[in-house]
């Protein structure tokens, strides 16, 4: 079961997802997206949140309000982070998270902790909670596997045309340029210093 939230504070929406239990995380750390954003409490338990990220967007590029609905959804649902003001919230790239095979089902590390980011979360905002609950849509049975691999055939078919089109220009510039060369190659020929005639120089006088 992973269940789906809007962030609509922005136009267009952002798309805001987690799991219903640690078995559930455990999937979503397997089968996430690079452009998939995770959010966690910092040093407490609580949900894994994903954010999904535009084409082509980073870090850099999220709304500070998308981060607040975020760090909210995670506070909220921590047993404990929901009850304490002034916490850490912290999140990173997908990509950045590690898993090794000791780590405890649902548990994760990080490739790069300079890669992670904090948001404090003064406290728990009743409303913003509400308005994302309201957008709440649950959905059994998700083959996060299959939209992964989705995701990626799609991402190598575009690539492809991307190159086609790359090798098409190419294709055409060389043409271009090969026309341009036999223009100039003959612009020489027909240059009057390049010119002979058949002239022989007599008078037609002298015939007579």
């Amino acid at each position: 079961m992973v269940l789906y939230f809007t962030s609509s504070v922005v136009s267009p929406p952002y798309s805001i997802f987690m799991g219903n239990d640690k078995f559930e995380n455990e999937e979503l750390i397997r089968w996430g997206w690079p452009e998939d954003v995770w959010f966690h409490v910092d040093k407490e338990s609580s949900a894994h949140v994903y954010l999904r990220l535009r084409p082509n967007e980073t870090l850099d590029d999220i709304p500070s309000s998308v981060i607040d609905d975020c760090a909210q959804l995670v506070k909220a649902n921590s047993i404990k982070g929901n009850k304490l003001n002034n916490l850490d919230v912290i999140y990173t790239l997908w990509s950045n998270l590690k898993k090794t095979a000791d780590m405890e089902v649902g548990q994760v590390g990080f490739f790069d902790q300079k890669a992670v980011r904090t948001v404090r979360v003064e406290r728990r905002v009743n409303d913003v909670v509400n308005r994302l609950n309201k957008t709440k849509v649950v959905k059994n049975n998700v083959d996060l596997r299959g939209e992964r691999e989705g995701r990626d055939r799609n991402e190598r078919n575009t690539q492809k045309e991307v190159q086609r089109d790359l090798k098409a220009k190419e294709k055409d510039e060389a043409k271009r340029k090969e026309e341009a060369s036999k223009l100039r190659s003959y612009d020489n020929v027909m240059k009057s210093e390049n010119m002979t005639t058949n002239e022989t120089g007599y008078d037609s006088d002298d015939f007579m």
